[in-house]
């Protein structure tokens, strides 16, 4: 009989979720996340369930990690997001040693050993500066949705920022637009600042080849082409990496 285990990623703006079958993944599921955790991870578990013909009963492990691991009730663990998502991007390549990924809130980099044992990390929760959310409060105020900021950044050159703090970062980007500044360069701009903070995140945590992108920014290839230049690396992607996290936790159970 097979061993089933599920891992519950919630995030703040994004909740993903992983069904493996002893060690092997066999099915993915996320969704916004929204005002509630606690309902989007119960409504996303049974989900991912549902669409697998798969019974909670037969399931040996739910873990949870994420901003929102302890609200999920259904859990049988809840487990940091640092080690999930070292087990994750490790089982996703064992050639991975250095894992970055920028969330909807904070942003981490953390480094592995040869057994994807975390051996050292840094995060960033407590200022939303050079996160998706950062991102998405620049793009509110471009009138752009942020899922076109990796479009309208390829037009143009990236224009000087000099604030990272969101709050001033808004008032940076108003003036920009009101002094005729186009949203390409704004747009190129706020992407090489995310990537510059990022990688100067990095290099304090020390870069070991094996570096692995994670998240839903991750798909930004504007992102990590700006993330390789300053690195000076080739970056390890997946098809898999927003649900690194959700994969990690699933391997726990």
């Amino acid at each position: 009989m097979s061993l089933l285990t599920v891992g519950i990623d919630i995030g703040s703006t994004v909740t993903k979720g992983a069904l493996m079958s002893d060690g092997a993944v066999i099915g993915t599921c996320r969704m916004p996340t929204g005002w509630s955790p606690k309902e989007t991870g119960q409504h996303l578990l049974y989900t991912l369930l549902k669409e697998h013909r798969v019974s909670l009963e037969s399931v040996h492990r739910v873990v949870a990690t994420g901003y929102g691991r302890q609200t999920m009730e259904k859990a049988h663990k809840q487990v940091t997001e640092i080690t999930c998502h070292g087990k994750g991007a490790y089982f996703i390549n064992p050639a991975n040693r250095t894992v970055i990924d920028i969330g909807g809130q904070d942003t981490k980099v953390v480094r592995l050993d040869d057994q994807g044992n975390v051996v050292d990390f840094i995060m960033n929760d407590k200022c939303a500066a050079g996160t998706g959310r950062f991102l998405q409060v620049m793009a509110t105020h471009m009138e752009v949705d942020v899922s076109q900021l990796e479009e309208l950044a390829r037009e143009a050159a990236p224009i000087q920022l000099n604030n990272m703090c969101t709050v001033f970062a808004e008032s940076e980007v108003v003036g920009l637009l009101a002094t005729g500044a186009s949203k390409a360069s704004i747009a190129a701009g706020l992407l090489t600042s995310v990537a510059s903070k990022i990688c100067t995140q990095a290099q304090r945590v020390g870069v070991v080849e094996g570096v692995y992108f994670s998240g839903g920014l991750a798909e930004n290839r504007y992102l990590q082409r700006a993330i390789q230049d300053k690195l000076g690396v080739t970056l390890q992607l997946s098809p898999l990496a927003q649900f690194t996290g959700a994969i990690g936790a699933a391997l726990m159970g």
